[in-house]
């Protein structure tokens, strides 16, 4: 698939000072300190010894309702919405910063960008629709030269109407140019958007990122770095951000600290920033420490300097970057993301155990959880599904529609390791059910005797406003449906769900400091828009179309 791409874009914002405003950072006294702190090690990962009876089973028939519509064959699971990069201090920037989007293609598989500080301080940028191997090229990347770099790859719903949208964005405003790239959701983004508006503010995207340039640009504080400091003052949920100006990189983390960032450093001296660990391992940089929660983190050519952005009130991390989202060989909160999935298969099978002939995953999220779940039940752990890597968003279908083509294309059952077995498969979550009713299909048509599903979560009933494509919570099977009415609709033998106190438990000392909106519906941060459209339709930092989209997607 060919990329559309946009080379040297920007945004021309308007600076017109209005009521959002806040000329008292001036007034402010704020101190800078060398970074030296790092992250205390993490809690050590051990398997819950207590153990509970074997659930009941029940062969059940898969009622095939409206929810299950045929054509609901696309991959249902969550979408985290975007990954960041930043580089200060290598001569290859830009294609450090290209390899280490490689690495964070699974947070964002639809855009990317990045942007680089030439020599004579001007800001280059290149954007396009596409993978990051699509958009970027030898000869593109030639064009982005600097030792300064920030970059983006993002998730939203496909077409090229939303490469105004792709980040970084690029602006210039009355004291130089900036570049942002941002990971999250802003709740309160329609109402600030609607008063830039009314004071004369005019936005080029639909999206939430673009009114952080506007509240810089409106700033009346002193230094740059103070700019954002007073920008993200006004902003309320998610972000995880990197800037870059004429001169200097900057890491903000949010005050809850919804979304991850970390810190790195090469073996030159560069700093890196970046969504995930693995990125640093790309790129042969050393993992220093996390960002913290409220934290902006300059860097220039006088080193790295922290500030604290706010009072911040208590840690409140994403637990499903452990879930699903980041990559097994990352670290993320300062936690293993493998040990923590490999524990959870772990609890499945000592607290919902089941006779069985093998354990197999629906790949790739859910290897991790059920070769734990096999070592701790003794069991074999099989390939019992193949994902084929090679099946985009979109396909052709057969003029004679065939039965779960879809999930066909993506996932093909080996009979050799199904036939006769009784099977325990293990996946990350149930979000509409549809997708796995069709596995349990597939699995049972292979010959599989029993089959019986575990998740490695809780049950998840609803939606998440922190930067995460998900349905709106009615749409949620689970919160419609108890465990065995999901495990009748699903049409498997046996249900279990990862216990909500178990994994609580498990998490122990750090458990206050993740958030669980979307197993409890309990939000750190109200939001004050609700979702009302499907999952991928309008969401966080890429809305697709004008504003009447942006009305029709969101309700005060």
């Amino acid at each position: 698939m060919a990329a559309t791409s946009s080379i040297s874009s920007s945004l021309s914002l308007n600076a017109k000072p209005n009521k959002l405003s806040n000329n008292s950072n001036n007034n402010k006294s704020h101190r800078f300190l060398r970074t030296t702190p790092f992250l205390k090690p993490s809690s050590s990962f051990s398997p819950l010894s207590s153990s509970s009876p074997s659930l009941p089973l029940k062969v059940s028939s898969n009622p095939l309702t409206p929810l299950a519509a045929d054509n609901d064959d696309y991959d249902e699971k969550p979408r985290e919405e975007c990954g960041v990069v930043g580089i200060y201090g290598d001569s290859e920037a830009s294609r450090l910063c290209y390899l280490a989007l490689h690495a964070l293609q699974h947070r964002g598989q639809e855009g990317a960008g990045i942007v680089t500080v030439s020599k004579d301080k001007v800001l280059q940028t290149i954007t396009g629709v596409g993978l990051v191997s699509e958009v970027f090229s030898e000869s593109k990347l030639d064009q982005l030269p600097g030792d300064i770099a920030i970059g983006h790859v993002r998730y939203s719903t496909a077409g090229s109407s939303m490469l105004k949208n792709v980040q970084p964005f690029v602006a210039g405003y009355r004291f130089g140019s900036v570049g942002v790239a941002h990971n999250g959701n802003l709740v309160n983004y329609t109402k600030l958007r609607a008063d830039l508006e009314e004071n004369g503010s005019i936005f080029n995207t639909s999206s939430d990122t673009e009114v952080v340039l506007h509240l810089i640009a409106i700033s009346k504080a002193r230094p740059f770095f103070m700019r954002i400091v007073d920008a993200c003052e006004k902003l309320q949920g998610a972000y995880s951000m990197v800037f870059v100006t004429e001169d200097k990189l900057v890491a903000v983390r949010d005050p809850h600290g919804f979304r991850p960032l970390v810190m790195g450093r090469r073996s030159n001296g560069a700093v890196v920033f970046a969504s995930e660990t693995c990125a640093l391992d790309l790129i042969e940089a050393t993992y220093e420490r996390e960002v913290y929660p409220g934290e902006v983190l300059v860097v220039d050519k006088d080193g790295v300097k922290c500030q604290c952005l706010m009072p911040h009130p208590e840690p409140k991390q994403c637990i499903f970057e452990h879930i699903y989202f980041s990559l097994p060989n990352s670290i993320v909160f300062g936690r293993s993301v493998y040990e923590s999935r490999h524990v959870f298969g772990e609890i499945l099978a000592t607290e919902s155990p089941v006779d069985c002939d093998v354990v197999i995953a629906v790949p790739d999220s859910g290897v991790v959880a059920a070769l734990g779940y096999a070592a701790k039940a003794g069991v074999a752990f099989q390939q019992g599904l193949i994902r084929s890597h090679y099946v985009g968003r979109t396909f052709i279908e057969p003029s004679q529609k065939i039965r779960d083509f879809g999930v066909k294309l993506k996932l093909s059952p080996v009979r050799g390791v199904l036939e006769g077995k009784r099977v325990v498969v293990v996946d990350d979550s149930i979000v509409r059910g549809t997708t796995s009713s069709k596995i349990v299909r597939l699995l049972r048509e292979a010959g599989a005797k029993e089959v019986h599903m575990r998740i490695a979560s809780p049950p998840i009933i609803a939606s998440c406003y922190y930067g995460v494509d998900t349905p709106s919570s009615n749409e949620l099977i689970s919160n419609r449906m108890s465990v065995d009415e999901i495990r009748d609709y699903i049409g498997c033998d046996s249900l279990a769900f990862l216990s909500f106190e178990t994994l609580k438990k498990h998490l122990g000392e750090d458990s206050r400091s993740f958030c669980y909106a979307c197993f409890t519906g309990d939000y750190p941060v109200k939001p004050t828009e609700d979702k009302v459209k499907r999952g991928g339709d309008f969401i966080d930092d890429g809305l697709v179309g004008g504003i009447h989209n942006i009305e029709g997607g969101w309700v005060r």
